[in-house]
């Protein structure tokens, strides 16, 4: 049996997700974006998608494998830069916001906005199908100016926040990027 790495400074394999799209296609979708956090280890890089902006925050996860709908939405996830585990994300799309229940909730949200400051995933389908796909994750991240970085071991990055614990990040698209001290400074 394979002993597990307890090297979380090498978050990004040899080979990344982005490299391996550029391999199939000739190219990846999206600009350059790094997610840099607070301990000082090397930015974690991928491929933005949602809004061409930078988030500040608390990084945090969720391990859960359905419904990135109601994890946005959730208030407790309140400015806080979420990583999301499962392996694809944005496959179902995103449902009309304007439907509502009964006691004229949102039905297929957990409030009626998204809550996170940023969204980081492992692997990014820009091609949604669902009965009740309204919208595209993207095209809802871009209306809500919420940035997302998708080509990220998510996993690993995981299990570094819970080894360590709080953990302050920056969430930058490379487009974006004027001045590199501006980059550092997560306070």
């Amino acid at each position: 049996m394979a002993a597990v790495s307890n090297d979380f400074d090498a978050l990004e394999s040899k080979v990344s997700y982005n490299d391996m799209l550029e391999m199939i296609d000739g190219h990846a979708k999206g600009e350059i974006a790094h997610l840099y956090l607070a301990d000082g280890s090397a930015p974690i890089t991928g491929r933005s998608f949602g809004a061409n902006t930078s988030a500040k925050g608390e990084v945090v996860f969720n391990t859960g494998m359905v419904g990135y709908p109601e994890a946005l939405t959730d208030p407790s996830y309140r400015g806080q830069i979420l990583v999301l585990t499962f392996p694809l994300i944005g496959n179902y799309g995103v449902p009309d916001e304007g439907i509502k229940d009964a006691y004229g909730l949102p039905e297929y949200f957990e409030s009626n906005q998204i809550h996170i400051a940023g969204l980081v995933v492992s692997s990014y389908s820009w091609e949604h199908s669902h009965w009740a796909a309204h919208k595209s994750l993207a095209k809802w991240l871009k209306d809500n100016n919420i940035p997302g970085i998708y080509g990220v071991d998510t996993r690993a990055l995981t299990m570094k926040i819970r080894s360590i614990g709080a953990l302050l990040g920056n969430l930058v698209v490379v487009s974006l990027c004027v001045n590199a001290v501006v980059l550092l400074n997560i306070d």
